[in-house]
């Protein structure tokens, strides 16, 4: 079995390190949009999708989605930068066949497929064939993309400082922002993003108390509606695309904000009308989370609490941006009151709250009474002292 396309650690023969595959079969369930594949996917179904560099939070989805195998028409990782998409999906057990061309995203829904080895099968023909990945192939990979990603962090830094003049409307004092009903003015945000550890954010958020006691307005960014919904959170606005937030939290109540582009072209919109919910349009250059953030600082938040936002070079590169010329411009101009989810729930953690102090309080009196109750000496005091009173 000779390794395809690049798929070769330096001095090693990696197609050698594979070991004899076992068979699996499922139904084809093919989309060339992972994030539009991954809510209609079941246990056992085999996922086909189109996704060069498999980014984390897609790899995640699918895991959680339950498939028994991967088909991808692309690479799952080209070496440009380690993602970690690939081993995620393998560390769960999932097979992961790549590279196996464009011509199988043309497999019928519902086709059963086997795969054997590197090849994929239907009724017992060859329709494709890629390389079956393991994690010792995909660490080769990220070994050998560590040695260039020097370059790579340059040509990021050069898109970035490129772009800042295409993003300078983010900095403008007449920034025409939408004026929702929610009121802003001195409260905290709580501004979530489907973005890196965006779970473990969230659910440190909730542990610390922190959303309970200060009760901040929720902001998803998109998808970031869901995962609140998930916790037992409803958002309060949502704001992005709205590609990839589900009905259900468009129908939760939330006032929408449509991401539009800075002459106001807004296809976002488009979903929202034919759904006949009544929205607003936030024209703007940059990333939704950028513009959720501007939003919230424009109408006088005084803090923003941000939970799975992005900001190192592989994360940008995991979402398939280039560099972070909005990014930077937002967080110049919200940085005073931008907050990192992690930093603020371990300092939360340690205070002492007021609930906290009324509970161990309540516990002590609780705790005096029931010794009053069974003790007849303490009883024998009670009642001298309360005689003499009376007397």
């Amino acid at each position: 079995m000779v390794a395809r396309r690049g798929f070769r650690s330096r001095g090693t023969d990696v197609g050698d390190e594979l070991p004899v595959p076992a068979v699996v079969e499922g139904p084809a369930r093919p989309d060339p949009r992972t994030k539009d594949l991954i809510p209609r996917l079941s246990n056992g179904d085999v996922a086909v999708i189109d996704h060069t560099d498999l980014d984390r939070i897609a790899a995640e989805g699918l895991v959680a989605a339950g498939p028994i195998a991967v088909v991808n028409a692309a690479r799952s990782c080209t070496g440009r930068y380690p993602n970690d998409g690939p081993l995620i999906v393998l560390r769960a057990g999932i097979t992961l066949i790549d590279d196996v061309g464009p011509a199988i995203m043309a497999i019928a829904d519902g086709e059963q497929l086997t795969l054997e080895g590197d090849r994929v099968l239907v009724r017992g023909q060859e329709v494709a064939h890629g390389v079956r990945q393991t994690e010792a192939l995909i660490e080769a990979i990220h070994e050998e993309t560590r040695a260039s990603l020097a370059d790579e962090f340059g040509r990021f830094v050069d898109n970035t400082v490129e772009y800042l003049d295409d993003n300078r409307d983010l900095l403008a004092d007449d920034f025409e922002v939408p004026r929702v009903e929610t009121d802003f003015n001195g409260r905290h945000v709580l501004l979530v993003v489907r973005g890196h550890d965006f779970r473990e954010d969230l659910a440190l958020m909730r542990g610390s108390g922190y959303v309970r006691e200060m009760k901040p307005i929720l902001i998803g960014v998109d998808g970031g509606a869901d995962a609140l919904l998930e916790v037992g959170l409803t958002p309060d606005l949502i704001i992005g695309d709205m590609d990839s937030v589900s009905e259900r939290a468009l129908r939760c109540g939330a006032e929408l904000v449509v991401h539009a582009f800075r002459d106001g072209h807004a296809p976002g919109a488009v979903r929202l009308e034919k759904l006949g919910l009544p929205h607003y349009l936030f024209s703007a250059s940059g990333t939704s989370e950028d513009i959720g953030m501007l939003l919230a600082f424009e109408l006088g938040a005084a803090l923003i609490v941000a939970v799975g936002t992005h900001s190192s070079m592989v994360e940008f590169l995991d979402k398939g941006r280039r560099g972070m010329a909005s990014t930077f411009i937002t967080r110049m101009k919200v940085g005073p009151i931008l907050v990192d989810a992690k930093g603020l729930s371990r300092l939360y953690e340690n205070r002492v709250r007021k609930r906290d102090l009324l509970l161990m309080v309540l516990a002590a009196v609780v705790t005096l009474a029931v010794i009053t109750l069974v003790s007849e000496p303490i009883r024998l005091i009670i009642r001298s002292y309360w005689s003499d009173f009376t007397h």
